[in-house]
């Protein structure tokens, strides 16, 4: 990226959704690696730190602790190849992600059992009308 695309830590947590203080959090800890500064000394995001913050966030908001987005970060760790451990990790995400939604989906169902439930009953009180 030229000096004029690069983001600025405001821009690009606004793109990002998150906070600056957020960005440099995870860059303190580790999940972002060094940002380009400019001569003033502000950080510099290109678009690949765009789809780097963008998987954590995704990766966060789904639920995948900071410890494992650090294993996922790491391309120094074990043995096995970045990918391999990668892919492993987003697998194991996916079967957590994947019974949190089983869950959550009998939660609705459960609710939209009560909702219908108290539906009737002010139906029949009259003080609603039915909407069919």
């Amino acid at each position: 990226m030229n000096g004029k695309s690069a983001l600025s830590i405001q821009d690009m947590a606004n793109q990002c959704g998150v906070s600056a203080h957020t960005l440099r959090y995870y860059e303190r800890i580790g999940l972002l690696g060094p940002i380009r500064r400019s001569a003033n000394g502000h950080r510099q995001y290109s678009a690949d730190d765009v789809g780097w913050v963008q998987l954590l966030v995704c990766l966060r908001e789904t639920g995948m602790n900071i410890q494992d987005m650090l294993r996922f970060a790491d391309v120094d760790g074990p043995n096995l190849s970045v990918a391999e451990r990668r892919l492993a990790l987003l697998e194991a995400h996916r079967e957590a992600v994947r019974a949190r939604q089983r869950t959550v989906e009998e939660h609705l169902q459960r609710i939209e059992g009560k909702l219908a439930y108290y539906r009737t009953e002010l139906i029949a009180a009259g003080l609603i009308e039915d909407e069919e």
